[in-house]
């Protein structure tokens, strides 16, 4: 009875000889959104700033090294994707052809290096562009994609459905990701793929993915060319018209869509694009930090958290090219630190704790990914990833919000934590958003290893969800991925120090303790973790 009461305390109240501070946090955010950090772009001159600053500041928590050869940096090989200027893209709609503006009607990217030149190349469509064994959906099934563009709607089957259709209800499923459409349709043979926006199935409006249109991509290196030759978003209004000339309904054609038996077919119209793609190799960096263990130091709890925003390109009306990433994700880097801090400055606990600042999530989780693949620490024993990757900077609310629940073990021990600083944890609000798969410790749940990631909740103390979700409403309207994602000193960051604190509670009974987290409802995760059950002790 003494050692569970003992566990439950160290659950409870950890002891640490330091306290999250929100000043601190804040202080961390204001330098690292600065405009001396260039926004923080992989491979520009804002990356040798940014990953001097977190070296310098893990070593001033009290961290040792945990890169390559023994020093901070771990080295991520990636490619710098540039569409040159002048690019063009055409739409014909039987014996009409017009061009469509990048940035307004359509989003573009090409997909292989040097010069892409398509012309009229037909558009098929091909539902929700689903390909799942479990539930029968194979929008592709029979059907020769080769030489043609598939023109797909967002999220899910499930999304607007209002029932379980074998794609987890309301909430995203992976199959609904845009990144999941693009490889089923590669696999098919398809030579790209154009997703219909709408701002409720995408969760962003479509000014954020138009504004973004020029900047440049990134992959994991070598890049390697494919018969999948460009990918993009059609805006709601184009989309409309390709629909009406095509004597389609968008409502009907959802329905059609939901059913496993639904296939792709051709639509009387075709696409035209000319430009070039500079591929540009080069290395980035994760910032990897260590606080050796005392009794169990080969075994590790990892903390991460992006550094990376969107550098500079594309000065918006006011003549700022900058896009400072202010809460995404300077906040969620300052946390990190944060949380190192507390736990260097506090008993040494049994685990070792790896903090570690990611590159490149902006692009596509690289940096996360490239670890996960390349681990400094096993993962076969690294009992949890911990990611903060908040989405607003709140002031001090009564709950927390889970990201993608009702998977991990973890999720009862971030209960019992909120419960002993008085808050709730809530599901997150947005489900249909997707946001498991859109933040780091993803590439780390499909490797097995448990993750937790919860963000400050909307519930506010002063103001209720009424204030909360109205702060949440205008970020991701107006400043998500822009150049308004601004440090604002009139800030509170209340509700951030309640995450962080939560995020160190949970990792230090974690790190004090010899439990291994398990995976609760995710069979395929579960699966691979199983794979290496004879390593943990």
């Amino acid at each position: 009875m003494r050692i569970i009461l003992l566990a439950v305390l160290l659950l409870v109240t950890p002891a640490h000889a330091a306290e999250i501070s929100a000043d601190r946090i804040k202080a961390d955010v204001r330098t690292l959104s600065s405009d001396a950090f260039g926004g923080r772009g992989p491979g520009e001159d804002g990356e040798e700033r940014t990953i001097a600053f977190l070296a310098q500041a893990f070593a001033a928590a009290g961290l040792a090294p945990g890169g390559d050869n023994g020093g901070w940096l771990q080295a991520v090989p990636l490619v710098r994707l540039d569409r040159a200027p002048g690019t063009v893209m055409l739409l014909t709609l039987g014996e009409t052809t017009r061009p469509l503006v990048l940035g307004k009607d359509v989003t573009l990217a090409l997909r292989n290096p040097g010069r892409t030149t398509v012309e009229r190349l037909p558009l098929a469509f091909a539902g929700y562009g689903v390909v799942d064994p479990v539930t029968g959906h194979d929008a592709y099934k029979g059907v020769d994609m080769a030489g043609k563009i598939a023109v797909v709607l967002a999220n899910d089957p499930d999304f607007e459905a209002g029932r379980d259709l074998g794609y987890e209800g309301r909430r995203m499923a992976y199959p609904g990701r845009v990144g999941a459409k693009f490889e089923a349709a590669a696999r098919a043979g398809a030579a790209g793929v154009l997703v219909i926006h709408e701002d409720a199935a995408a969760s962003y409006p479509f000014n954020q993915v138009g504004s973004g249109d020029a900047l440049p991509a990134m992959v994991a290196a070598p890049l390697k060319p494919s018969g999948f030759r460009l990918s993009g978003w059609l805006s709601g209004a184009v989309a409309g018209d390709l629909l009406r000339h095509s004597g389609l309904d968008l409502a009907a054609l959802k329905t059609r869509s939901r059913d496993p038996g639904f296939r792709a077919f051709a639509l009387p119209a075709s696409v035209s694009a000319n430009g070039r793609l500079l591929a540009a190799p080069f290395t980035s960096y994760n910032v990897v930090g260590i606080l050796p263990g005392a009794s169990r130091a080969d075994d590790y709890i990892l903390y991460g958290a992006h550094w990376d925003a969107n550098g500079r390109n594309g000065a918006d009306g006011k003549g700022d090219a900058i896009r400072n990433g202010a809460i995404d994700n300077a906040t969620g880097t300052a946390e990190l630190i944060e949380v190192a801090r507390v736990f260097a400055a506090g008993p040494r606990p049994a685990r070792s704790i790896v903090f570690a600042a990611w590159t490149a999530e902006e692009k596509g989780l690289l940096g996360a990914t490239y670890y996960a693949a390349n681990p400094r620490y096993p993962l076969a024993r690294t009992a949890a990833v911990i990611n903060l990757d908040p989405h607003v900077v709140l002031p001090a609310a009564k709950n927390l919000e889970l990201v993608g629940g009702g998977r991990t073990s973890l999720e009862a021990d971030l209960k019992t934590v909120a419960a002993a600083m008085k808050l709730r944890v809530d599901d997150e609000p947005n489900p249909e958003a997707g946001w498991y798969f859109r933040s780091d410790h993803y590439p780390f749940a499909r490797r097995g290893v448990p993750v937790l990631a919860f963000r400050a909740g909307r519930d506010l103390v002063v103001g209720g969800f009424a204030k909360g979700d109205a702060i949440v409403a205008a970020y991701n309207m107006s400043d998500y991925h822009q150049t308004s994602d601004e440090f604002d000193a009139g800030w509170s960051f209340a509700g951030t120090a309640q995450e962080a604190e939560a995020a160190y509670r949970v990792g230090a009974a974690l790190a004090n303790g010899a439990s291994w987290p398990g995976w609760t409802n995710a069979p395929d995760f579960a699966a691979t973790r199983a794979e290496t059950a004879g390593q943990r002790r």
